[in-house]
């Protein structure tokens, strides 16, 4: 059986997904064909980084907006928990739900990772960003946040 942790490919088609979202509906990636999408992966709702980073999103929003580009977060934490991570960080964007870790898989930000000596699976934080037309443009993988929301908002406005 094939290794479900590949990457995706620059240029090519992204990967689809098909997950529940804090809208209680289910998003598909196709959903947003005609817009560009930021897709950024973080391993949990209501921790110091992940917190930081939602907030940063959501601070640039109406940015990333202006640019006719849509964030969708996701994590693998129930529609539970995003819809009160979106409460108490009153965040303007859709939040998925990927318990099964198929997104994660398919996009390949679910890895080996290290915390005091100790290894675990986890959700290594990742944005990726699309095209109009569903293909992958860009990547930024193993974030660090310092900067990183304006590296990915001047992505979005230059990709027209």
């Amino acid at each position: 059986m094939a290794d479900t942790r590949t990457s995706p490919e620059i240029g090519k088609a992204a990967p689809g997904f098909k997950l529940p979202a804090s809208n209680g509906e289910t998003v598909k990636l196709g959903d947003f064909r005609g817009r560009k999408v930021v897709l950024f992966f973080y391993p949990q709702d209501n921790t110091p980084t992940c917190t930081q980073e939602a907030c940063d999103f959501r601070d640039a929003n109406a940015d990333f907006e202006q640019s006719d580009t849509v964030l969708i977060g996701i994590s693998p934490d129930p529609v539970k928990s995003h819809l009160k991570f979106i409460e108490k960080q009153s965040l303007p964007f859709l939040l998925l739900s990927d318990e099964k870790l198929k997104a994660a898989n398919a996009y390949g930000v679910w890895q080996e990772k290290q915390l005091y000596g100790r290894k675990y699976m986890g959700i290594v934080r990742s944005t990726f960003l699309i095209d109009r037309k569903g293909k992958l443009v860009r990547e930024w993988r193993n974030v660090r946040l310092k900067g990183h929301i304006e590296a990915v908002l001047e992505a979005a406005r230059l990709l027209k």
